[in-house]
C-alpha cells in the first residue's frame, strides 16, 4: 500500500489521485475508440467525457452525503473539511450522476444516439473501475472486514489510517482487489460481447446487471463503516441500490431485446413481390 507516490517537501502526489486520473483517461479513450467504429466522432466523446467527469464527482459526493446524512447534518462543518473533499465518494452516485448528465447532454445532441454511446462506454466503465479500485487499495479506503485467510492483507501506513481509518496490523479482506479483478472480468466479457451485440443497449444493460450483482455480494466483505445503511443496518446503501437496479435492468434487457428483435423482423419482411 502506497498512499503517497511522491512526497518531496511541499510536493505530494497521492497514488489514488493518479490512479483515478488514469482510470478516467483510459475509460474515455476506450469509449471514443469503440464509438468511432459506429460512426461517432471521437472529439464528441471527449467533449462528453468532460461532462461525465464533473457529474460523476458531483454524484459520488452527493450520495456520500445522503448515505451518511446523520453525521453531516450533525457536523455540517465537515462539508468544508479536507476529509470530505479528498474522499472518493460513493461509486453508485458517480455512475448514476454520469448517466443522468450524459442522457441530458445527448438529448441536446440528436446526432449522438444514447444507447450507441452507452454501449461503447460500458466496457470502458468496467475498465476504469478496475484501475480505480487499485487506487483505493493504495489509499487504504474501501477496506474489508477482518479475515483469517491466506490472501488476507495487512495495512501498515499510519498516513492511510489517519486519512481513511483503515485498521493497521489486522489481516483484512482485500475488497479493493476483489472488485478490481471482478471489474476486469466484466470488462473482458463486455468487450467480447460488443461486436456481437444483438440490440441497442445490450452491452450497457449487461454491465448494470453484472456490476449490481457483484457489488451486492462484495458489500458483505466490506469493513469501512461510513457507507450508509438502511433497514436497521441490514443492507448498505449500495446494496439497496443494487437490489433496485437488478430487476429494472433485467426488465430493460428483456424489453430492449424484444424491441430489437421486432425491428429486425420488420426490416426483414419488406414488400411482397407481385404474383
Amino acid at each position: 500500500m502506497f498512499p503517497k507516490l511522491v512526497d518531496i517537501g511541499p510536493l505530494t502526489l497521492h497514488t489514488y489521485g493518479l490512479m483515478l486520473a488514469v482510470a478516467y483517461l483510459a475509460a474515455i479513450t476506450l469509449t471514443a475508440r469503440l464509438a468511432s467504429r459506429e460512426g461517432v466522432p471521437r472529439n464528441q466523446i471527449w467533449d462528453l467525457g468532460f461532462v461525465v467527469i464533473i457529474s460523476a464527482i458531483f454524484g459520488s459526493k452527493l450520495l456520500m452525503l445522503v448515505a451518511d446524512w446523520e453525521e453531516y447534518s450533525r457536523r455540517p462543518s465537515l462539508l468544508l473539511s479536507m476529509e470530505f473533499w479528498q474522499a472518493a465518494g460513493v461509486f453508485y452516485g458517480g455512475l448514476l450522476g454520469a448517466v443522468l448528465a450524459s442522457a441530458l447532454y445527448l438529448w441536446k445532441k440528436p446526432g449522438l444516439p444514447f444507447w450507441k454511446v452507452a454501449d461503447a462506454a460500458a466496457p470502458a466503465i468496467a475498465l476504469g473501475q478496475s484501475i480505480g479500485r487499485l487506487g483505493c487499495f493504495s489509499a487504504g479506503c474501501c477496506y474489508g472486514r477482518p479475515a483469517d485467510l491466506p490472501w488476507s492483507l495487512v495495512f501498515s501506513s499510519q498516513y492511510a489510517h489517519d486519512s481513511v481509518g483503515v485498521p493497521l496490523g489486522i489481516p483484512l479482506h482485500p475488497t479493493q482487489l476483489y472488485e478490481s479483478v471482478l471489474a476486469l472480468m466484466i470488462f473482458v466479457l463486455l468487450l467480447f460481447l460488443y461486436p456481437r451485440k444483438q440490440f441497442p443497449g445490450q452491452i450497457f444493460i449487461t454491465y448494470l446487471i453484472c456490476y449490481s450483482i457483484i457489488r451486492f455480494i462484495l458489500e458483505f466483505f466490506r469493513g469501512d463503516p461510513d457507507r450508509g445503511f438502511v433497514l436497521g443496518g441490514l443492507l448498505s446503501t449500495s446494496q439497496l441500490i443494487s437490489l433496485i437496479l437488478v430487476p429494472i435492468a433485467m426488465g430493460g434487457y428483456i424489453f430492449a431485446q424484444r424491441k430489437g428483435s421486432g425491428a429486425v423482423r420488420t426490416r426483414g419482411q419488406g414488400p411482397h413481390p407481385r404474383s
